[in-house]
């Protein structure tokens, strides 16, 4: 796999480079609320522009229906990362069009332009081979093409997309990986080589139907699968608890079921909460109580782990030698409900383990609840990706990089 310092190394002076950048970021209006993945975008983006490149940011935001939506525009990202690049960066106005054209023709060497939401384009995201390979010419051809442009896939985020600007693209042109690429990928095979043990992974979130591949392959190989949030309560329920209102997924509790098993006869350690707070509604300001897991009240609903659980997880924590956590332990955007997860992240900084955050909400509430991100031995940009990656699955924007 060739990288960017494979193609600083042939000289990018003057030439047109385009970079997959993952810039999704979350909006409330046109305000970022978390500018972390713009800002783990920047050492590659520098480099290149310090380098003399001609950069062409693709990227997208959310998930607009295949076409031009204001809401989902990343006029803000252009702003955010014109800021922290202190230097303009030019938001093209559509994606490959006119505008688009028009605004690589007047880049200068080291300036940046950023296209339009790439998932404007219908075909960015379609499972037809040969339209995702239209968009790709003619993202190759913005570039130069394969005679004098080069492509850098540096958005993580993506990689687990067959996707035009992430896999059809490369297939284009020169194709290298981005710092934050191969830096992700790094810590992942950490993770799924040979870690120092005991191996503890912290799953939370909303559903357990999200997370049962990486579920079923992790029980290969953790020592110790710990279990929060939303989808603790279909596990409580696999056991015999009555979860009240709780989040709750009938369809999985066979499977789940299935998974109890599988860890004890293989021995792993499988943790649930022992407590968690009852609410009488899902809301911020809802009144609320600890309650013990076999005594949730039929009329409340569980939005975060209750006191003693927190002790449990944390001592669960103390001794590991390698972490990996994905998923809130509650509703943490909700003051009131943050506890939990505040809990386990600080358990985690408090040991000694080499500790991974998967990306997605996990991440986020590392930031919002205003933790050290430089606790962590490494934050992942990318949610699905890791999962996907401890699942066992290859990642088609990081194999196509792989082929000559």
């Amino acid at each position: 796999m060739k990288t960017l310092d494979d193609l600083l190394a042939e000289g990018v002076s003057g030439r047109r480079v385009l970079v997959r950048a993952d810039l999704n970021v979350p909006l409330d209006g046109d305000r970022i609320t978390d500018d972390g993945r713009v800002r783990a975008s920047l050492p590659t983006l520098r480099a290149l522009t310090q380098a003399g490149a001609r950069v062409v940011v693709a990227a997208h935001l959310g998930r607009p229906k295949g076409a031009p939506d204001p809401k989902y525009s990343l006029a803000p990202v252009a702003a955010r990362l014109g800021e922290l690049l202190d230097g303009p960066v030019t938001l093209a106005s559509d994606v490959v069009g006119d505008g688009a054209r028009a605004a690589v023709d007047a880049l200068a060497d080291g300036g940046v332009v950023l296209l339009e939401n790439v998932r404007f384009d219908a075909r960015e995201t379609s499972k037809d081979a040969a339209e995702r390979g239209a968009l790709a010419d003619e993202l190759a051809a913005l570039v130069g093409g394969a005679a004098s442009g080069a492509f850098v896939s540096d958005g993580f985020g993506v990689v687990h997309r067959k996707q035009a600007s992430v896999y059809d693209v490369a297939q284009r042109l020169p194709h290298y990986a981005g710092g934050l690429v191969l830096a992700e990928v790094e810590v992942l095979r950490k993770l799924t080589g040979e870690p120092e043990r005991p191996y503890v992974v912290v799953l939370g979130g909303a559903k357990v139907s999200d997370k049962l591949g990486v579920i079923a392959n992790l029980l290969t190989k953790v020592d110790r699968l710990i279990i929060g949030g939303g989808m603790a309560y279909t596990f409580l329920k696999a056991k015999g608890y009555e979860v009240g209102r709780s989040l709750l997924q009938e369809d999985q509790l066979e499977q789940v079921a299935g998974f109890l098993a599988e860890a004890d006869k293989r021995g792993v350690e499988l943790v649930l909460p022992v407590d968690v707070l009852a609410a009488t509604t899902f809301a911020a300001d809802a009144e609320h109580e600890a309650v013990a897991v076999d005594a949730i009240p039929a009329d409340r609903e569980g939005l975060d782990i209750g006191p003693r659980t927190r002790e449990l997880f944390a001592a669960k924590l103390a001794d590991a030698a390698t972490v990996f956590w994905n998923g809130p332990m509650g509703v943490f955007e909700f003051a009131a409900f943050a506890g939990g997860t505040r809990a386990v992240a600080e358990a985690i900084v408090a040991s000694s383990a080499y500790s991974v955050v998967g990306g997605g909400d996990s991440a986020a509430a590392v930031r919002q609840l205003g933790l050290p991100e430089d606790g962590f031995s490494h934050i992942s940009t990318g949610g699905g990706a890791s999962l996907e990656f401890l699942e066992g699955k290859e990642l088609p924007g990081v194999a196509v990089l792989e082929e000559d």
